[in-house]
């Protein structure tokens, strides 16, 4: 599950994104626009532009704007900045490995394989989400995977929703 704070940073970048080009973009209007406490949206967007996201302008008609184009952000990037690991166990990671406290044995572990499964799916998708996603997201397909498969089983779902 991501955090409110990730959240918030998303949906301040789908902002961004649709003024994209059209220079700096006033934290006031961002939280406004998407209904974001201000002061935490200041907090982070400090941190997206700290890690080289975003960048800022200071007086008269300053904000924030997208450092590079949208297109090159995907949400893998902005998760680890605001949440940290993506994984859902440390002994998976692959940018914050930490073996765990209570495993005498990476190797034979019976949780490690399916959690780096579920790393792996997760990363499907956030790897492959770009800013510009959210311009499009009546044309979002996603993958449904019933319970019990083995994800070979793959149907299509004109879905635009986001659960889960």
């Amino acid at each position: 599950m991501i955090s409110k704070k990730a959240k918030y940073a998303i949906k301040a970048l789908k902002v961004l994104t649709e003024e994209y080009g059209k220079g700096p973009v006033l934290i006031s209007y961002i939280s406004a626009k998407e209904n974001i406490p201000k002061k935490f949206l200041e907090a982070i967007l400090l941190e997206l532009r700290n890690h080289g996201i975003l960048q800022s302008q200071k007086g008269k008609g300053g904000g924030y704007l997208l450092r590079v184009d949208p297109a090159r952000v995907n949400l893998a990037q902005v998760l680890r900045v605001i949440d940290g690991p993506i994984a859902p166990t440390p002994c998976v990671s692959f940018n914050f490995y930490v073996k765990c406290d209570d495993c005498n044995d990476e190797v034979t572990c019976m949780l490690r394989p399916i959690m780096e499964r579920v790393r792996d799916a997760n990363l499907g998708v956030y790897e492959n989400t770009t800013l510009l996603t959210f311009q499009n997201l009546g044309s979002l397909e996603t993958k449904e995977v019933a319970i019990g498969t083995n994800g070979s089983d793959l149907h299509d779902a004109s879905s635009t929703r986001m659960t889960a």
